[in-house]
């Protein structure tokens, strides 16, 4: 059994066929453009492909939603995202090109209609977005002064829109002035790998 379909029940065939070509596609493509490190390839599926769906045990992303992944990397966590939620909208964007072709390549691989990938930096952006997902690309300040102007208002999910932002280890005093803005998930109340012991999900809600 995937560890994928350990943790979300209800997957569609198509899905668990998806989440099981991550591994071998993102090794191949790992061969030729070295997006992800050795010893993380080997734990693709908890390290990258569980932390990203840490995402969609706080929301269900309902059908037209579109999501902004800043700093993608080689695709997470939009892929993982993306193929959980099939209906919605995942615009990924990395400022270095290899990467994005890495991330073209693997959802052009897994048929992944309702993903766009653009080499680009968010402050030239001109386009909003219902949410914004990340994996801890910069410090929490920083990232909310990067994209809050890319959030729409209002939303029509079961949060408001706003920012998901996986980040690991203590962020205490990063996150100190947004203390009463911002809901703070622990990963290990979802997962049980010890990879996730010290991971959390940080949702803050748009702000004008």
């Amino acid at each position: 059994m995937d560890i994928v379909e350990r943790y979300f029940t209800g997957l569609s065939e198509t899905q668990i066929e998806q989440f099981r070509l991550l591994n071998g596609l993102y090794r191949e493509w790992n061969e030729k453009i070295n997006v992800i490190s050795r010893k993380d390839i080997d734990e693709l599926s908890v390290h990258h492909v569980l932390h990203s769906l840490a995402i969609a045990k706080v929301i269900t992303f309902k059908a037209g939603t579109k999501v902004l992944d800043v700093g993608t990397g080689g695709g997470f966590p939009g892929i993982p995202l993306a193929i959980m939620f099939p209906e919605v909208d995942f615009f990924l964007v990395d400022s270095i090109g290899k990467k994005i072709k890495v991330v073209e390549g693997v959802a052009a691989a897994l048929g992944l209609k309702n993903v766009t990938a653009k080499q680009l930096r968010v402050e030239t952006m001109k386009e909003k977005f219902d949410f914004i997902v990340s994996r801890a690309v910069t410090a929490f300040p920083a990232f909310v002064a990067l994209t809050r102007k890319r959030i729409r208002e209002g939303g029509f999910n079961d949060l408001p829109n706003g920012i998901l932002y996986l980040k690991g280890g203590d962020f205490e005093e990063e996150v100190k002035n947004f203390k009463d803005k911002i809901s703070i998930y622990n990963i290990p109340d979802f997962f049980e790998e010890e990879f996730f012991e010290t991971k959390k999900l940080i949702f803050m809600k748009h702000i004008k």
